[in-house]
């Protein structure tokens, strides 16, 4: 095994330890990790994303069901349109892409390159968001309101995000369930990785009848996930959350410009 994919297998830790660190944002390094140091086809390594992102938050999304955390309500409300959005997008968007979208003066266009920059598009959107990171961290239960029409419309958004990059779109869930649904921040964090973990599982099965699952490394490297999740929950205990997130957030933002550069230039 070469120096590039053993660091691609500690990349697979790195990812459920953010997650169980900071409550999200690990996702977001998948599938640069599964193209670059594992030289994975964009199209696979987004499936791929959502069955490492699915399972390992659903690890992290029981382990809060059991401390009533999860909103169940909210989450039906938010995640219905959401899952419906991201296996559609999986299972008839994805493939229904042709392989060349378009040539302009010698350049082309192709749909692995559409995929990266357009990843690497949420990627900054996600750094912005966790290098901000000015939501008002309430913890008030008493009043939880559902702006319906909204919620839904979010729900598809997110679905097909997800869908196209592979990532649980906790940045983009989160605010949406404290800002639409009122949910004390502790709530939206609980309930977003639990309707990032089905989302993500439901998307991945819209890609099972598509494309050829190498299930010998794809275990394993969830597997690693998992452990790097319990790792990052059993170390949040002793971290400042809040400034490891804004520390992670600019290093995504670097990372996004990185697959910009390395897809348009290099």
């Amino acid at each position: 095994m070469e120096i590039i994919e053993i660091l691609g297998f500690i990349g697979a830790l790195l990812i459920g330890f953010v997650l169980g660190l900071v409550g999200g944002g690990g996702s977001i390094l998948t599938v640069p990790i599964l193209v670059y140091a594992l030289t994975l086809n964009p199209v696979l390594a987004t499936a791929y994303s959502l069955f490492v992102v699915g399972t390992t938050s659903l690890v992290g999304a029981i382990k809060n069901m059991t401390k009533g955390l999860v909103d169940f309500k909210t989450a039906i409300i938010f995640a219905i349109p959401a899952f419906i959005a991201v296996y559609l997008t999986r299972a008839y968007l994805i493939p229904a892409i042709p392989d060349e979208l378009f040539t302009v003066n010698g350049f082309v266009l192709t749909k692995n390159l559409a995929i990266m920059l357009f990843f690497a598009f949420v990627m900054l959107l996600a750094s912005f968001s966790m290098i901000r990171n000015k939501r008002k961290e309430s913890d008030d239960d008493s009043v939880v309101t559902y702006n319906y029409p909204i919620i839904i419309v979010e729900g598809l958004v997110v679905g097909t995000i997800t869908g196209i990059v592979g990532a649980g779109g906790g940045f983009l869930i989160i605010p949406s369930l404290v800002l639409l649904a009122k949910l004390p921040m502790k709530k939206a964090v609980a309930t977003s990785l639990f309707i990032i973990s089905i989302n993500s599982l439901i998307g991945f099965l819209g890609d099972v009848k598509n494309l050829e699952i190498d299930w010998f490394f794809l275990l394993p490297f969830t597997a690693l996930s998992i452990i790097g999740i319990f790792l990052g929950i059993y170390l949040n205990k002793f971290i400042d959350g809040k400034k490891l997130k804004k520390a992670f957030g600019w290093f995504v933002l670097v990372m996004g410009i990185y697959i910009i550069i390395k897809e348009l230039v290099m």
